[in-house]
């Protein structure tokens, strides 16, 4: 199943993507009025699919030429990011990749975008860097889970960018959190692909992608730290929750200016293009 968000008279909605276009989850379940967030907290994920399905029912279908998308939703408990996960990109930053433990960093919904959104590059940044990453959502609380049963705890995996002062960054590496933290630097969705979407996570290939030109490309067989190793590392730290994201490291980063498009590419997946616009020369 392919979950959204879209714009309905300036309010947020969730729903269902198909082929036709978008099912409203009122549609769906009459009366309710909750967020994306909401349902994946609420353990509604089955439900939907299992209704959605009902050859017996029919819903009303928002015509992809109408639909505006909004990011899946703006207040996940953690954005949990995974930093130098190929080693192409330890190369980018002059740095080797981590061999022992993953590089885990935060970021804070401040960040949040999705598609066709504008990436502000700061005035306080000089270089400010893009990369395309693959986002897991968690489905359930979880704490000390193994690798085994991973899934298990997934609510689905969509498209990131990821954006980095790195300007600021190589002044200090201290300065990761102030680097990485810019308002719209991090942009997800429009599409949360549940976990029967993706039959084998380790196949699908992450692309960053500049004015329409790969930048770089990678399987994400080739992590450093696989998604399973990830979300088993990470719950052994702190209690995982519904709704936190997980962004995996990205294949290579690039440079953006203004007037830039950037986009992330997952095969199989829709694409998250951004248009960014640098704060220094836009006032």
């Amino acid at each position: 199943m392919k979950l959204v968000t879209i714009v309905v008279n300036e309010i947020e909605i969730p729903g269902v993507l198909t082929d036709d276009g978008v099912i409203r989850i009122d549609e769906i379940i009459p009366k309710f009025e909750g967020s994306m967030l909401d349902i994946i907290e609420s353990q509604l994920i089955n439900k939907i699919s299992s209704l959605i399905t009902d050859k017996e029912r029919s819903y009303q279908v928002i015509p992809l030429e109408e639909v505006t998308f909004a990011p899946p939703y703006r207040n996940p408990g953690k954005i949990m990011c995974i930093g130098l996960n190929y080693q192409e990109h330890a190369s980018d930053l002059d740095t080797s990749s981590p061999n022992t433990l993953p590089v885990v960093f935060f970021k804070y919904d401040n960040v949040i975008v999705s598609q066709d959104d504008i990436i502000k590059i700061p005035k306080m940044s000089n270089k400010t860097t893009g990369e395309a990453e693959l986002g897991i959502i968690i489905g359930k609380e979880c704490r000390n889970i193994n690798e085994e049963n991973w899934m298990e705890y997934i609510a689905g995996f969509t498209t990131i960018l990821d954006m980095t002062a790195e300007d600021i960054l190589r002044q200090n590496p201290r300065y990761l959190t102030m680097s990485k933290c810019f308002d719209t630097f991090l942009s997800f969705g429009p599409v949360v692909y549940t976990r029967d979407e993706i039959p084998d996570v380790s196949s699908l290939q992450v692309s960053t992608v500049l004015n329409n030109k790969i930048v770089a490309s990678n399987y994400v067989s080739n992590m450093m730290f696989s998604p399973s190793f990830i979300v088993s590392f990470l719950s052994s730290l702190f209690t995982l929750k519904p709704g936190d994201i997980i962004s995996t490291g990205t294949p290579r980063a690039v440079h953006i200016q203004d007037e830039d498009v950037l986009e992330c590419r997952i095969e199989g997946f829709e694409s998250l293009t951004n248009y960014i616009k640098d704060l220094k020369i836009n006032k």
